[in-house]
This record gives C-alpha cells, sequence and structure tokens, in this order.
C-alpha cells in the first residue's frame, strides 16, 4: 500500500475541486419544453458567440473525488475550510484575513490538518494484527 504524504493530499484535494467543477449542475425537475430543437445553418452559427467547451470528469476523477471527500472528515471544521481554501487556490493573505489568523499561523494549521489525514489513511492501510 503507498502512503500518502501531505503534497500528495494538497494536490488530491485541488483535484477534487476541479472534478467537482467539471460535474453537471443540478437542474430542477419537472420542468420540460416541448419546442423542438433549432437547426441553424452554417451562416447562423457563425455569427454565435464561442460557448465554452465544457469537460466532463473521466469515472478514474470520480472515483477519486469520492474517496477524497471521504477523507474530510478526519479533521474539524476550522481545518476543513483551510483545506478547502488552499484546495480553491485562495491566496495566504485572503485566507488570514478571513480566519484572523496570521499567515504563517494559517499555513501552520493547514499543514497540520494534512498531516492527519496522512496519519489516518496510514493507520487505515496498516493490517490489524
Amino acid at each position: 500500500m503507498n502512503e500518502f504524504t501531505p503534497e500528495q493530499i494538497a494536490h488530491r484535494f485541488e483535484e477534487c475541486v476541479s472534478t467537482l467543477r467539471k460535474l453537471p449542475g443540478e437542474r430542477s425537475l419537472g420542468y420540460v419544453s416541448y419546442w423542438p430543437e433549432i437547426k441553424y445553418d452554417q451562416r447562423e452559427l457563425g455569427r454565435q458567440e464561442v460557448q465554452p467547451i465544457r469537460l466532463r470528469p473521466t469515472p478514474d476523477q470520480i472515483t477519486r473525488m469520492e474517496e477524497t471527500l471521504s477523507w474530510i472528515t478526519f479533521v474539524n471544521h476550522g481545518e476543513r475550510n483551510l483545506i478547502w481554501s488552499r484546495a480553491y487556490r485562495t491566496p495566504w493573505r485572503v485566507i488570514s484575513r478571513e480566519t484572523g489568523f496570521p499567515r504563517t499561523s494559517a499555513q501552520r494549521y493547514w499543514q497540520g490538518a494534512l498531516i492527519k489525514i496522512a496519519e489516518r489513511l496510514a493507520q487505515e492501510q496498516r493490517p490489524a494484527c
């Protein structure tokens, strides 16, 4: 079994955020349009604004995301906020302003939360004697 380092765990949370962004948004049930699809000709398509390509997550990314989401229960609420803020690549200055901690203390608490998750994962992977 491989053991995770805090850097790998931070990377997994960043990957989790990018996978969550790729998932489709919520849809309201019950709203259906019975109008037919509009068929545009080549000239009309050329005049339309280019819509961004929406990438879909792969099954492997979804599996890793679900596994990563289960790790968040290993830490307390304040540590969760730090982990998610850094996963969304929020600058340390903004995090320190929101939490009220100095920047270096917020970094230390974030690193401690990642170490706590790594230790818990290492405990779960050890065979019980």
